[in-house]
């Protein structure tokens, strides 16, 4: 009967220590990696916008002739001939103080101050891929409820 009840105790000792063990540890492992990799990918070369549907509509020609450099000091240059504006950008996932913490992903943050079409750009925006030609990317606009999309392709 002893054996029995050691038997027992020990398996819920494993038991419990096997659920212990909490899987969020590999996902944030996984996050970081993927906020890093996305955020070395942004870096390495420059990009241009192949599609911005802004809610209801088209808005790619906007951004015709730009050329996009995400700068490892978090800047974000687009340059179109002797135009040159200025932004910022990050990668960020949802442990971070930028997310909005709506949902636990990874988010590609852009910010123009001016001029207006660039101010478009600016959000949070959630990636649906990214790959070393291609950057993929959504947002569900908070006062209309509209759906967003971004595409960078390198040039």
């Amino acid at each position: 009967m002893k054996i029995i009840t050691k038997l027992i105790l020990t398996f819920f000792i494993y038991t419990g220590l096997a659920m212990s063990c909490d899987k969020d540890d590999d996902n944030t492992q996984q996050q970081e990696t993927t906020a890093q990799q996305t955020q070395n990918t942004a870096q390495n070369g420059s990009w241009k916008i192949t599609y911005f549907f802004d809610s209801d509509q088209n808005e790619t020609n906007h951004f015709n002739g730009y050329t996009f450099t995400f700068k490892e000091n978090g800047s974000l240059v687009a340059v179109n001939g002797s135009t040159t504006i200025t932004g910022t950008w990050s990668v960020t996932d949802s442990n971070s103080s930028d997310d909005d913490g709506g949902s636990s992903n990874t988010d590609f943050n852009i910010f123009f101050a001016s001029p207006p079409d660039f101010e478009e750009l600016s959000d949070d925006w959630d990636i649906i891929s990214v790959t070393n030609s291609k950057i993929e990317l959504t947002d569900v606009s908070g006062g209309n409820g509209g759906t967003d999309f971004l595409t960078f392709e390198k040039i």
